[in-house]
């Protein structure tokens, strides 16, 4: 019975759910059982979670020009439109290849707040994103927006619509993706649960 209940859930999920989030469905069915149980009667099954490769920081040669961390790894708010963060994500689409994400969050909700989604990964990408964001917001003056060093964020372009909203830029160290650990989980996150499925 205990089998059937975890295929249920894992096919529910669309296979994407591990031991940790059956046993909480699990729980939630009034069926009380430990990680550990769930977890060997998975392997006896020949089941898992989808696993997405962690990110490895890689060093680089290259001398990036570290520009101002405003946020420094302080994702605390009291309320909307105070901090948002930024990245792009890569997605491999079968029949079309890489097409690109980018997503401005809302650290306060954690809710994306603007979005674009392209087949090339250029500084438009970002603006699009920005300006949709921007859209949503009735008063953007002393947002401060966190995003990494890349060529697309730190174009003249960007930089010159963040300051026409007065906005505040701040930067990730290289290489870092701690600094921007939330946008970061996000995009891991819908990859795992919506896209690789």
């Amino acid at each position: 019975m205990l089998d059937q209940k975890i295929l249920e859930i894992y096919n529910d999920s669309k296979k994407r759910y591990g031991a940790p989030k059956i046993q909480k469905v699990l729980e939630k069915n009034g069926i009380k059982v430990n990680i550990k149980t769930v977890q060997k009667r998975m392997k006896k099954l020949g089941i898992h979670s989808i696993v997405i490769k962690k990110f490895k920081n890689h060093k680089t040669k290259e001398e990036i020009k570290q520009l101002p961390n405003i946020i420094n790894r302080d994702f605390e708010t009291t309320t909307i439109n105070q901090k948002w963060c930024g990245d792009i994500t890569y997605i491999h689409i079968q029949g079309t290849g890489w097409t690109y994400l980018a997503s401005v969050m809302d650290m306060h909700t954690n809710k994306i707040i603007g979005y674009s989604y392209s087949r090339k990964i250029d500084k438009e990408l970002v603006i699009k994103a920005m300006k949709n964001a921007c859209m949503n917001t009735k008063e953007t003056q002393g947002i401060i927006f966190h995003s990494d060093l890349g060529t697309q964020y730190t174009s003249k372009e960007f930089n010159e619509l963040l300051k026409e909203k007065d906005i505040q830029h701040s930067y990730s160290k290289r290489g870092t993706p701690y600094d921007s650990a939330k946008i970061e989980s996000f995009h891991s996150i819908i990859k795992k649960e919506e896209i690789y499925i």
